[in-house]
């Protein structure tokens, strides 16, 4: 994926301003910064939610930007997206939640009345498992924890069977026991997958502990681009714009060794 001098402007606000970066093979990257750096804009360009005001984005040859119709849906589709309000259906059960990840590749009868194949069904059941939560297939989403919400989004997002996934703060409603099962979920479908994944993350700890690199953003721009383990304390200033870190940036985050740190045990859970 190569992405070029994207901006984009809402009305006097810009936004993103010229943000440039290269994806050459699977990565897990983390985007971290100061709320209203251009993060979540950022992931809504890549996924065509919006469109930029200028700049290119190109995966595998494909002008992206350009994309129409069911082109531009196929790219949704291929480059499946994860939100921090999981964007589920409150009253449908999981494995239903689960099956719309298929939507467009339906007919419109199909979809409208939600008739799934059954290897949908099948694959569906298969995502629940590899998430760990088949026992709340039947269950209505509004009834589950805001991680097991989260593990049901994120198989949703793998029934797109994408090529790349989008993560907009996936973590940051939830409770550190559900955050640390959700990214030992993504960390363990980036490398049995080998897909790229581009996560949001407002942690600076979550960033050490699951990413291969991170870029570090500051009123729209990037001002930080490398490996983990170049997040240093001055880098860390810069992408907070702070003389001065508090407390919850250096606690937790700051003492950890400058090697990163890519375990993916899974947490037990009482959920």
């Amino acid at each position: 994926m190569r992405i070029s001098n994207i901006r984009k402007e809402f009305g006097s606000v810009i936004a993103v301003n010229g943000v440039s970066f290269t994806v050459e093979k699977p990565e897990f990257i983390g985007i971290i910064g100061r709320s209203g750096a251009g993060k979540s804009t950022l992931l809504r360009i890549i996924n065509r939610l919006i469109d930029p005001t200028d700049g290119e984005l190109e995966f595998e040859g494909t002008d992206v930007g350009s994309l129409r119709g069911r082109a531009k849906r196929n790219w949704q589709s291929n480059c499946a997206m994860i939100f921090q309000q999981f964007n589920l259906v409150p009253r449908l059960d999981a494995i239903t939640n689960v099956m719309l990840g298929r939507l467009n590749q339906l007919s419109f009868l199909r979809s409208f009345f939600r008739i799934f194949p059954e290897k949908d069904i099948a694959d569906a059941l298969k995502n629940l498992e590899r998430l760990d939560i088949a026992d709340k297939t039947l269950t209505r989403v509004e009834h589950l924890s805001g991680g097991q919400q989260q593990r049901v989004a994120i198989a949703r997002a793998l029934m797109q069977n994408p090529k790349l996934i989008l993560a907009d703060e996936p973590i940051a409603s939830l409770d550190p026991v559900s955050a640390e099962i959700v990214m030992n979920s993504l960390r363990e479908i980036h490398e049995k997958d080998q897909l790229s994944v581009i996560c949001n993350l407002h942690t600076l700890d979550a960033a050490r502990r699951y990413c291969d690199r991170v870029i570090g953003m500051l009123n729209g721009s990037v001002v930080f681009d490398g490996p983990v383990d170049q997040l240093t304390k001055s880098v860390i200033r810069e992408i907070y714009d702070a003389e001065q870190l508090d407390e919850s940036l250096t606690t937790v985050s700051l003492n950890q060794p400058e090697e990163s740190n890519k375990e993916t045990s899974s947490a037990e859970s009482s959920q």
